[in-house]
């Protein structure tokens, strides 16, 4: 659900449109490989009332970004969503740069490059290139990662002001449940390294035998904060490939796509 801290800019409630940003989270609602939602499931992702979901899908569905399946009662996304989709990635030309630039590295290094951004308190794939000699884990376009656990996420919250990362931080930790505390030290931990390595590392922290390294940098045209990471096989890509190998390589990349700070 959309509050206060997941924002990236300090709310002001005279302009907020609370009804958009309650339909925006239902939007959001929906998980990677996910196709069908019911009313349910939307109140409990959301926290929103049930009269509140209903009136909110039957605007969505009316214009165009939910369609219903009467027959299961559910809803799926419909091709609206997929419209903004394909506006975001067209128009960002960083993408366009970076593409040959991440096969390229995905080649030499034997792994899977990804490029995303935040997505309230996820970080969102707007791009994954694989290596195509070697065995890597690399989640598609519109693959959400948690910001706590994952390189890409620990990589952002790492260049944000003390202020918005403290509120961001708080947020994760409830977000988190009973694993909160641990998740965000470890992510502290990171954050903190990034100073000195201008990077931030996961080993085996998002996923058994997944480790990852990444780098922030400020897109050059509109200014906001995107992410490249790179991810192997744990079982064949040790700390030490990350960080003697891998690590400087994305950080070269990174300085020729925007400016790394």
């Amino acid at each position: 659900m959309t509050t206060a801290s997941t924002l990236s800019e300090p709310l002001d409630e005279r302009k907020f449109v609370v009804a958009l940003a309650r339909g925006l989270d239902m939007l959001r609602a929906f998980k990677p490989g996910e196709t069908m939602l019911g009313n349910r499931d939307f109140v409990e992702r959301t926290g929103l009332p049930k009269a509140t979901v209903n009136r909110l899908a039957y605007t969505l569905t009316v214009l165009g970004y939910l369609r219903l399946d009467e027959t299961l009662g559910k809803y799926a996304l419909d091709a609206g969503v997929l419209s903004l989709g394909f506006a975001l990635l067209s128009g960002t030309d960083t993408l366009e740069l970076a593409r040959p630039h991440m096969r390229t590295f995905a080649r030499e290094v034997g792994a899977a490059v990804s490029l995303g951004c935040r997505d309230g308190l996820d970080m969102i794939y707007l791009e994954t290139i694989r290596s195509e000699t070697a065995l890597t884990l690399g989640l598609a376009s519109g693959s959400k990662l948690s910001m706590l656990t994952s390189s890409m996420g620990r990589a952002y919250l790492a260049v944000q002001p003390a202020d918005a990362r403290a509120a961001l931080l708080v947020e994760l930790r409830k977000a988190a449940g009973k694993m909160g505390a641990a998740l965000v030290a470890d992510a502290e931990a990171e954050i903190e390294a990034f100073a000195k390595e201008r990077c931030c590392y996961s080993f085996r922290a998002w996923h058994d035998d997944v480790n990852a390294v990444a780098v922030p940098f400020r897109e050059p045209r509109e200014g906001r904060w995107l992410v490249l990471s790179c991810s192997g096989p744990a079982s064949s890509m040790g700390e030490e490939v990350f960080r003697e190998k891998v690590a400087p390589r994305l950080k070269a990349l990174a300085r020729r796509l925007g400016d790394t700070g």
